[in-house]
């Protein structure tokens, strides 16, 4: 009977899965791991093999424990020394770039640069070619094209300049002329009575607002009855 019942139906809505008994069933890990062994090594060196990697493992989780107390650390006295995300990018920034001009490629290409330099500079075609620049630049300072040409623009920049002044002073005589003609002062004349007539009527009115007697001057009137 109690085989017959540890039957899988085939006709149970419950075929295909795995009966509650046979989960139950323990796993041996390290026969199966010994199984999956490679081939070449012992049973002995395969423990030992197995033992240092759980150390190794083990010794990696507790540096990542420690290597992230430290960075929280490290957050917190850059927050109490006001420090910045910003500020510590320009440090690693500085930093990367010292650590590029130190490094043994970034000196080698430089002595490779300064090496080339010094070839360039010494090489006959380079000197052949400073040498006929050199005499291309004093023919041409020495032409007369190039003499005529710096005569004409020294030229042109005294007559400007004498232009300008001559402009200055006619514009300052215009103006002198015009304040001492007749027109002129007329004008300021007439300018000069309609202010003195404008202020005096201004005081005028204001004497009269705060007059004593200005409520008296007017008559009084008569209510007695017929």
């Amino acid at each position: 009977m109690e085989s017959a019942n540890q039957d899988i139906n085939l006709n149970s809505p419950n075929k295909g899965l795995l009966s509650d008994a046979m989960t139950d069933v323990p796993v041996d890990n390290a026969a199966a791991a010994r199984t999956c062994a490679p081939e070449g090594l012992t049973l002995a060196e395969e423990e030992e093999l197995r033992s240092e990697l759980a150390k190794v493992e083990e010794e990696i989780g507790t540096l990542r424990q420690v290597l992230a107390a430290k960075e929280r650390h490290c957050g917190e006295l850059k927050r109490k020394l006001g420090l910045t995300p910003l500020d510590g990018l320009k440090q690693n920034l500085s930093k990367s770039w010292h650590d590029v001009q130190v490094s043994n490629a970034y000196v080698k290409t430089s002595e490779k640069l300064g090496e080339w330099n010094d070839k360039v500079t010494q090489s006959d075609l380079y000197l052949s070619a400073s040498s006929t620049l050199e005499d291309w630049n004093e023919k041409l300072t020495q032409s007369e094209a190039y003499k005529k040409t710096q005569e004409t623009l020294s030229q042109a920049g005294q007559k400007t300049s004498a232009a300008l002044s001559n402009v200055g002073s006619v514009i300052s005589r215009k103006l002198g002329d015009m304040r001492n003609s007749a027109t002129f002062k007329s004008f300021e004349d007439r300018v000069g009575t309609i202010k003195s007539r404008v202020v005096g009527s201004r005081e005028n009115s204001t004497d009269g607002l705060h007059s004593p007697s200005g409520a008296g001057d007017k008559a009084p009137q008569d209510n007695a009855p017929f």
